[in-house]
């Protein structure tokens, strides 16, 4: 595929990268994120929508804004278990950039919302750039996030249900900007590798914590602190980490 040369008019460009959610494409330099703008299609992306599959082709590498993606790792005759959670502060589709054009894990979104996608072609040619910020954000962004599987590993093993709980809801209603969610226990188990019944109790405590409320397969946070309290220490070692490697929030600069 020929890139388009399209440059944007200042003014779009500067509103379009100020108002962008996604924290990779926002610390690209403003004349970087201009010549990819024209390649980024917006697409709302349903809950369980298949981004791509084991062994098959990734035709484009996402960029979440308000939704919430997982690389989901499946199992023969087991329920597959989430590898990493990937939000705002991301892409998912690292094999692209790594060289790749397959894996052996399942790209799935789990929190419906709005990505930006870009051709896998496309985004290879940008990377490729030897004088551009694409290729050494990504490689940044992708110590961090080998940083963070490892970390969950560690967090599998050693924490409670209850704190890893905590952990996800507290790491999705960040990426989400927002205190409400859609959620099912079901789908919470599966991310977290265990039963239905030990979410449920999970849940139930952080409900009479008075951190959260659960209904009708919507979470809502009522106390994000306190929720951020109830984590395990890796929720803070994974933001404190990301933060050192990627600057600026998730979400739309303020004024």
């Amino acid at each position: 595929m020929e890139l388009r040369s399209e440059i944007l008019d200042a003014p779009r460009v500067a509103g379009a990268h100020d108002a962008e959610y996604n924290r990779l494409l926002r610390a690209l330099p403003a004349e970087e994120y201009a010549q990819i703008l024209p390649h980024l299609e917006t697409v709302d992306i349903p809950v369980k929508a298949v981004l791509f599959e084991p062994g098959g082709p990734i035709e484009y590498v996402y960029f979440p804004r308000t939704c919430v993606m997982s690389l989901i790792t499946p199992l023969d005759n087991d329920v597959p278990v989430e590898a990493a959670t990937i939000g705002c502060e991301g892409l998912v589709g690292l094999p692209v950039f790594l060289g790749g054009k397959s894996t052996t894990v399942r790209g799935l979104n789990q929190i419906p919302g709005q990505a930006a996608r870009m051709r896998a072609d496309a985004f290879r040619r940008y990377a490729a750039d030897p004088g551009g910020t694409l290729a050494p954000l990504v490689l940044r962004y992708t110590q961090s996030l080998l940083e963070q599987t490892a970390q969950s590993v560690a967090c599998n093993r050693r924490h409670s249900i209850e704190q890893r709980c905590a952990r996800w809801l507290a790491m999705t209603r960040e990426r989400v900007r927002g205190d409400q969610f859609p959620l099912t226990q079901e789908l919470l188990a599966q991310m977290l590798g265990v039963r239905r019944a030990s979410v449920s109790e999970a849940m139930a405590l952080l409900q009479e914590r008075g951190l959260v409320r659960y209904t009708r397969g919507k979470v809502t946070v009522v106390d994000r602190h306190g929720l951020e309290q109830a984590s395990c220490v890796c929720y803070h070692v994974v933001r404190a980490r990301y933060d050192q490697l990627v600057s600026g929030p998730c979400g739309a600069r303020e004024a």
